[in-house]
């Protein structure tokens, strides 16, 4: 699903288009309204009395992601570490004089 461009040579993919990526999104829009509409039709087998809200689990797994958002980005404070965490010469030159990698032994 890939042609070539003619000015750079590179490929084009099918979400390099913003038409195929609103496309997409308004499809999906779409479809969610549709399960919700459905919500009002279906009749389901539930056990606990809070299933029976309207759009129950919708709301459910919207409140859920934008928890986890939030508890991540807290987490994030934790366990940041700094840029050059994994450097153990930050001020060395990664290269030789010839243009090679060094490799050092730690």
């Amino acid at each position: 699903m890939s042609e070539e461009r003619k000015d750079t040579g590179s490929k084009i993919y099918l979400f390099d288009n913003p038409k195929n990526v609103k496309l997409v999104i308004r499809g999906l829009l779409v479809l969610c309204v549709i399960l919700v509409i459905l919500d009002l039709i279906i009749h389901r087998h539930s056990v606990h009395p809070w299933e029976h809200i309207f759009a129950f689990y919708p709301l459910y797994g919207f409140v859920s992601c934008v928890v986890l958002v939030l508890l991540a980005k807290e987490l994030r404070k934790l366990v940041m570490r700094s840029e050059n965490y994994y450097d153990p010469y930050p001020d060395a030159d990664p290269f030789d004089d010839d243009g090679n990698q060094e490799h050092h032994d730690a």
